[in-house]
């Protein structure tokens, strides 16, 4: 799979991942972890690595944890949660209990969601940054609406990562998110790649354009996946799914080429058809 540098470390990384809102929210439903097992089977098999959760996802910690430690993966995943609470104590007792969940001795990224309590979380993370506890600190939000108040974040404070949604219908970040991230050597992760998951649902009823295969893609998940892609201060995509098969189509665009400026004009007019 391809990879791209966390610009505040040069790690490379690799560039779809998986996010595991709702579909890894299965508790001990033992059909629906051996699914999910084969889920993050696949993605390993390509050469991924990154699974994005948090406290907020009901059971995912839990059952991530629990599946990296039947595939003995824990060494092969970038573990990515969140810290989703108010206060400093009740932060870091969150915190523990994901590391609890997540059987990780340290976490790859821990992100402040939604921007709760950020001030108070950051100092923590900061703190747990410069022990060795987590890796990488971030932030992440999920609406345009708080834009404003991220981009606040990235210039004033010192992060490497930020997790916001893009899409080929959902292209807010690209006014100034984006180009923040590039300016600040910020890392972005996007999640809702799908445009929530409506735009692909719409999209599968039509027949994929002969210019796909410009970009080596066989689906319109891979063609929304490379759009996101295509974008130079993209790091990375987390498109959450419970199903390997589409675990299996999803990372295929990790693969060969990404579209060009006016090929990305394209697929935003065919989005909007």
């Amino acid at each position: 799979m391809n990879s791209r540098p966390v610009p505040s470390t040069g790690e490379k990384l690799p560039v779809v991942g998986c996010g595991t809102w709702r579909t890894f929210d299965v508790g001990d439903d033992e059909a629906a972890q051996a699914r999910l097992a084969d889920v993050l089977r696949v993605l390993f098999g390509a050469g991924g690595s990154v699974i994005d959760s948090s406290p907020m996802y009901g059971s995912s910690e839990a059952v991530t944890g629990a599946l990296l430690t039947r595939l003995s993966a824990h060494q092969k995943a970038f573990v990515a949660t969140k810290v989703w609470t108010q206060g400093r104590d009740e932060g870091i007792a969150q915190m523990e209990a994901s590391m609890q969940k997540l059987q990780q001795p340290r976490i790859d990224l821990m992100q402040i969601h939604n921007l709760v309590d950020w001030r108070t979380q950051l100092v923590t993370l900061q703190d747990w940054k410069a022990s060795g506890r987590i890796r990488y600190i971030g932030i992440t939000h999920y609406t345009p609406s708080a834009f404003d108040e991220v981009e606040a974040i990235m210039r004033s404070e010192k992060i490497d990562f930020v997790q916001i949604d893009y899409s080929a219908d959902d292209r807010d970040a690209e006014a100034r998110i984006l180009p923040t991230a590039r300016e600040r050597g910020i890392g972005v992760v996007i999640n809702q790649p799908f445009g929530g998951g409506s735009l692909l649902a719409r999209l599968r009823e039509r027949p994929l354009p002969g210019w796909a295969q410009e970009i080596d893609c066989t689906s319109w998940a891979q063609v929304l996946l490379k759009f996101v892609l295509a974008h130079p201060a993209v790091t990375c995509v987390i498109p959450g799914t419970g199903r390997p098969e589409y675990m299996a189509d999803n990372v295929r665009a990790g693969f060969g080429h990404y579209p060009n400026d006016a090929l990305r004009r394209q697929i935003v007019a065919a989005v909007r058809a």
